[in-house]
């Protein structure tokens, strides 16, 4: 039977393709240079490949009303690049460090004030608000049944002595999901490290300890502004 993609994500399709093949172009030097891959072009054909089977078991968790949407579109991409280079015998830390820098050159093609203003809007209180109520809602059996395959977390409020603004604690983990359907539990934990410089870039500091993919309870993120965020002169 011939696997779909959801609606959803067949909208956006064109976008995310268009960003994979960026990322392949962007990451052609490592892997010549680290992954020992002299056909690169080869690589990006079974890249592209294997994106297409990412597409289509791609979760769909509520679309533009839920947040975890967009994490899905802009990350879940890598997971093709890491089976190929895997399948390709390139160790895992590899892979990770290609795509961390592949991701940061890519995040870094969009202007400083763009990105620190996502960073602020992430930060405002407002955003906060939402994150509050969307947490809550993911915890409830009957988003749970709808989505089964979304994230489940929890807001942290800071106490009186940390230095973090707020936190999210995530107990179920879409990724972690989709990995231990189709296998790909060895090379999880590189999507785990995109995170970091995906709020570096905005400006925003994250602080983690432990991961789902690492065997943990629980991820969990805490969030604070690098200074004020605020564009160079």
């Amino acid at each position: 039977m011939t696997e779909i993609v959801h609606p959803f994500y067949e909208a956006h399709r064109s976008a995310m393709v268009a960003a994979m093949r960026d990322r392949i172009d962007l990451a052609g030097t490592m892997l010549r240079e680290r992954a020992h891959l002299a056909d690169t072009d080869g690589i990006s054909r079974e890249v592209m490949d294997e994106f297409e089977i990412v597409l289509t078991q791609m979760p769909y968790v509520g679309g533009a009303a839920s947040r975890m949407s967009d994490f899905f579109m802009r990350v879940t991409g890598f997971m093709a690049i890491s089976r190929v280079l895997w399948r390709h015998g390139v160790p895992v830390a590899v892979i990770g460090e290609i795509e961390r820098e592949t991701y940061k050159a890519q995040l870094l093609r969009v202007s400083e004030a763009e990105r620190l203003a996502s960073g602020r809007q992430f930060m405002s209180p407002e955003n906060q608000a939402l994150l509050r109520e969307q947490a809550a809602r993911s915890v409830t059996e009957s988003h749970q049944e709808q989505f089964p395959e979304d994230f489940v977390y929890d807001f942290v409020e800071p106490g009186p002595h940390d230095k973090f603004e707020f936190g999210i604690n995530y107990k179920a983990c879409g990724f972690c999901k989709l990995a231990a359907r189709h296998g790909d539990k060895d090379i999880l934990p590189n999507i785990c490290g995109l995170d970091f410089d995906a709020y570096a870039t905005r400006g925003i500091r994250l602080e983690r300890t432990q991961t789902l993919a690492g065997g943990a309870s629980h991820c969990d993120f805490r969030f604070s502004r690098v200074a004020d965020i605020e564009p160079s002169p």
